[in-house]
């Protein structure tokens, strides 16, 4: 354990976790990293709408915060959503992401200790989207959706099959925008 903080890199102390924040991709990899490096930074969640069981959607806003982690090897993001009655943000889940050259694709886990959820995926670039795919404890698929992609917004939606994929419904949608 190093007793100097001074020699220390600057991005460990972000987190407050030693070893955990890194400045950038890790070099050679920059392609490959690129998939969901290009989200690093702080965006809004402008709306998040999501099914509920009696098939009304409800609506909430919040925040999405990405960084590089593992000397840039992996990315990490919190979802937050806006508690309507303080407007405060409040840290709903975590994904922790890797690209898995010996797959080609990437792993991406899901962290909610509210939902008491972990939620592993396989993602790949499919055209101009980003899908992350997964079948639940329940044997249905689901598939996150990152679409609509640009320098400062992208759409992001979870779609479930209970029918081995003949019909998919829609669960959850965000539009998020980057904030400035």
């Amino acid at each position: 354990m190093q007793e100097n903080s001074e020699k220390r890199n600057p991005s460990d102390q972000t987190s407050g976790i030693v070893g955990l924040g890194a400045e950038g991709p890790t070099p050679g990899m920059e392609d490959e990293l690129a998939t969901f490096g290009q989200f690093v930074g702080d965006w809004e969640i402008v709306e998040d709408r999501y099914l509920e069981e009696d098939g009304s959607w409800t609506k909430q806003r919040g925040e999405l915060h990405w960084g590089w982690i593992l000397g840039g090897r992996a990315l990490q993001d919190v979802w937050m959503s806006i508690d309507e009655r303080t407007q405060r943000p409040v840290p709903d889940g975590t994904t922790i992401r890797f690209y898995d050259p010996e797959i080609g694709a990437w792993r991406s886990t899901w962290i909610s200790p509210l939902q008491g959820a972990v939620k592993a995926f396989v993602g790949r670039r499919t055209g101009d989207e980003i899908v992350l795919e997964r079948k639940t404890e329940e044997g249905y698929l689901w598939k996150w959706i990152f679409s609509e992609i640009k320098t400062d917004s992208f759409r992001w939606h979870s779609e479930e099959s209970r029918d081995n994929g003949e019909t998919w419904t829609m669960k959850e949608e965000m539009r998020i925008r980057r904030v400035r």
